[in-house]
């Protein structure tokens, strides 16, 4: 009897100490995390600073600048902070100077604030939506950005999109009504479906 309790002491030992060095473990990664929080893709909220209206074009064109040459380097942990900064260029611009129009700055200009919502957390693609939209309808903006910014938001909010542009872990998102997806591309002026997942890999049918 004096074995069996003897063995399951030093079992218990074992376990407490496995698991003093497991949360140990877990202790120094959180604050290996912190101390490099600032190379780590996350870099903190999305918020307004100061911009100089009076130079809104020229911010616009480093913004896109930046988020293209970000994008053709594929490294966005890299990137992160730069990206986080023309997403918050993008957002000031819009609260303190108003929605850009072509009247004030050039097309890539305004490209530049589809790209900086388009790339920024839900919550603000959601938020400045109706400006968009707007803008599409003021032809501003195409009907293609608007297509791919409203997928997005549909799959932010976990529901199926309409136009099939977005791709979640190597296969197209949920769509709603395939079989007419191409219908309402080619009225957005996307190419057939088929053809934009080829560049992924992805082949489709509709069902």
């Amino acid at each position: 009897m004096g074995g069996v309790v003897n063995t399951n002491q030093k079992q218990m030992k074992k376990t407490k100490v496995f698991l003093l060095i497991l949360m140990s473990l877990v202790l120094m990664v959180a604050i290996f995390l912190y101390i490099k929080r600032d190379k780590f893709a996350y870099v903190g909220s999305v918020d307004y600073i100061e911009v100089d209206c009076l130079k809104k074009a020229e911010i616009l064109s480093q913004v896109y600048k930046s988020d293209q040459r970000i994008r053709r380097e594929n490294n966005l942990i890299k990137h992160a902070k730069e990206d986080h900064r023309n997403q918050e260029l993008v957002i000031s611009i819009i609260e303190k100077c108003g929605m850009p129009t072509l009247q004030e700055v050039n097309q890539e200009q305004m490209n530049a604030i589809w790209l900086g919502l388009q790339h920024t957390v839900s919550k603000y693609r959601i938020k400045y939506f109706p400006l968009i939209e707007k803008a599409v309808k003021n032809g501003d903006l195409s009907k293609e950005q608007y297509a791919l910014m409203k997928d997005r938001i549909l799959m932010d909010e976990g529901k199926p999109q309409i136009y099939g542009s977005q791709i979640e872990n190597g296969k197209l998102y949920d769509l709603a009504e395939p079989e007419t997806v191409n219908e309402r591309r080619r009225e957005m002026g996307l190419e057939p479906i088929e053809d934009y997942l080829k560049r992924f890999d992805i082949t489709w049918e509709a069902k």
